[in-house]
This record gives C-alpha cells, structure tokens and sequence, in this order.
C-alpha cells in the first residue's frame, strides 16, 4: 500500500468501527463510550457533559469542529410497537418543521421494511438480539412511522433498536447510514494526524436539541467563537448533483446567517488544493425559484445546528458548516464519493494541522 492511501485506509477502518455501534437519537451513550475510549488512546482529553462529548488536544483553542453523532434509529414504544425515535411525542416541541428530515420521512417508509435492526441497552451498550421490519406504516394520529418487528417481541418500552450496518466501498462510493458517525469517524482521523484542537460530538440532532448542548457549554465558560465549524453530510437527489461538487458550505440556513471568517479561508484552501464546493442554500434557493415558476411548494432551507445556535446565541457563536455531499437521505445505504470524503480530509489536514 502506498504512503499516501495508508492514512485514507486508517480512517476507513475507524469509520468501519465506528458504523457498527449504534447510536439511536436518544441513545447514544454507548456511542460516546467508544469515541471516548478512541480518544483516550492516542492521548486526547475528553471530557462528558449532558449530551456532548468534549476533547480538547493540546492547543485547544487551535480550531473547534463540531459533529453530532446520533442516528435514525426505532424505540419500542409497546408490544412489539416501535416507532422512529427522532419524532417520538416528547422531541416534537424541539423539531419545528423546517428541517429537512421532517419534511422528508414521510416519504421513505418503504425503505425501511426487511431491514436488519438490532437492540440493545441504551446505557452500556449491551447487545439484546436482532430482528426484521416486518411492517412499517404511518399513524397519522401520533404522526409519526409506527413499525412492527418480528424477533424483537420480547423488548421492553424504552429500548433503542438500531438499523444494523456496514460499510460498503465499491466503485468509489462509499455506503452506509453516514450521517453523521462520517463526520466522527473525520475528527477522530484528524486527531490521529496531530490535531490539537478542540472538537465537541452532540446528541440528539435529529431531534432538534444538539445545539442545546453545544450552546450550554458555552455558557457554561463564558466564552464565544465566530471560528465553530460543524461537520456533517449534505443530501442531495442524485448522484449528478451529488457530484458536481467535492464539499458543500453555506451561507445560512433557516434560522440564521453565517457570519464567519472561516467561509472565505475554507474558499481560498479549495481554490489552492483543487477542491469544488457548492452552495447549500443556494441550490435550494435555485430550486425553489424552479419550484415558484410551476406553482409548487418551495422546500425549506434546512435547520442546522449551526444556524440555531447563531440565533439562540443572538450572534456570540458564529461559524460555517462543511459537509459531504450524498444520496440516499436517512437510509443504511446513504451514499458519498471516495473523491469527496479525501478532499474533505486534504482540506481538513491543511486548515488545522499542516497550518
């Protein structure tokens, strides 16, 4: 193996790892066991707070990435009833509407049946026995995908079930539920390279309540950023609009503008290094004005943790968003570029270790 694919192969190989612990939006702590025990490994400080991880290297003030690290995922909510956590009753009054998995779950229940699902204990992990979805429908009373599972009868109310998932590289594609253990799996990569900097892994973004966390510790220190980068993955409906760039950034979303010295640095690496970017939010508004034109309902610009925590912070927190561009939305087979996933970590490398 060449020098220069050996570094690619370790971050596969975490990101191997990493895919196949769950992390259901709500129970993730067995996720951020085994971040922390990466982490404590090579030397990296971390620190638990309520529903955020924390590692600080040893120039913590050298940059600050952000990732949330829950997944889609089921909670049995009755007899051998589950429903998809992220819209359980209780998250609603955090989710509000104009985020783009709200407005596409709906859409995607037949993905989800004759899916692999696997149980376990939402405290330490244990492993509680797998099953299939048998049957997946929407209850438009609770307003919310209502499944049925065959093997898991035996769960109590209260148990996370997750999508069981590996890792597939083929034909320069990488496939999995990406979103987000990708951007995980990146930060820990970045450590393992030499970066000292500060990185914060959230909960419950699919739910709408990560920035929650992220905000309450910079509370917590007195203290504010205009420097927050958030790492993520970024849908798009096809591979060819996928693919017509190597990351995605934004200008806002919507809940706020991005205000941030790092956008225009992050725009001057691309040009240097050789990397296409897009837009978010302005392909969205292209589409919308498409949308307008034939007398459709515009989609949203998305809600993201980084325009949230901008307008809740009323400007303290500012930063941008850097994401992978892919296909396949919320599904065990969410698809992103090897070419993509290199040049994120290049550009990644040269802004916070190569510097």
């Amino acid at each position: 193996m060449s020098s220069t694919l050996k570094p690619f192969q370790g971050f596969l190989d975490t990101l191997k790892h990493l895919i196949r612990q769950p992390s259901v939006v709500g129970s993730e702590q067995p996720f951020l066991l085994s971040l922390k025990r990466e982490l404590d490994e090579i030397g990296i400080k971390t620190t638990f707070y309520e529903g955020l991880l924390v590692a600080e290297g040893e120039e913590p003030k050298r940059g600050m990435l952000s990732a949330h690290i829950d997944r889609h995922g089921l909670i049995c909510t009755g007899p051998n009833e589950f429903q998809y956590a992220a819209f359980m009753t209780q998250n609603r009054g955090d989710l509000t509407g104009d985020s783009v998995s709200e407005q596409t779950y709906m859409s995607i229940i037949e993905r989800f049946k004759q899916q692999s699902v696997q149980a376990y204990e939402p405290w330490s992990g244990c492993y509680l026995g797998l099953g299939i979805i048998d049957n997946a429908y929407i209850c438009e009373r609770r307003k919310n995908l209502v499944f049925e599972v065959k093997g898991l009868e035996h769960l109590l109310p209260g148990t996370p079930v997750a999508f069981v998932d590996t890792l597939s590289n083929k034909n320069g594609l990488l496939s999995a539920q990406l979103d987000n253990v990708i951007s995980a799996a990146i930060i820990v990569y970045l450590y393992r390279r030499g970066y000292q900097g500060t990185a914060f892994f959230t909960a419950q973004e699919e739910s709408g309540r990560s920035w929650r966390f992220l905000l309450e510790w910079f509370r917590r220190f007195n203290t504010h950023t205009d420097r927050l980068l958030v790492l993520d993955t970024s849908p798009y409906p096809s591979r060819e609009h996928a693919d017509a760039q190597h990351i995605v950034l934004r200008h806002r979303d919507a809940n706020a503008l991005f205000d941030s010295p790092i956008t225009e640095e992050i725009e001057k690496l691309c040009q240097d290094l050789d990397i296409t970017y897009g837009y978010k939010d302005s392909y969205l508004q292209e589409a919308n004005e498409k949308l307008a034109g034939a007398g459709m309902v515009k989609s949203s610009l998305g809600s993201t943790e980084m325009g949230r925590l901008i307008a809740a912070s009323e400007g303290m927190i500012q930063g941008t968003t850097l994401q992978v561009p892919t296909t396949g939305y919320h599904t065990t087979s969410e698809t992103a570029s090897v070419e993509s996933v290199a040049k994120m970590l290049e550009l990644l490398k040269e802004m916070y270790i190569d510097k």
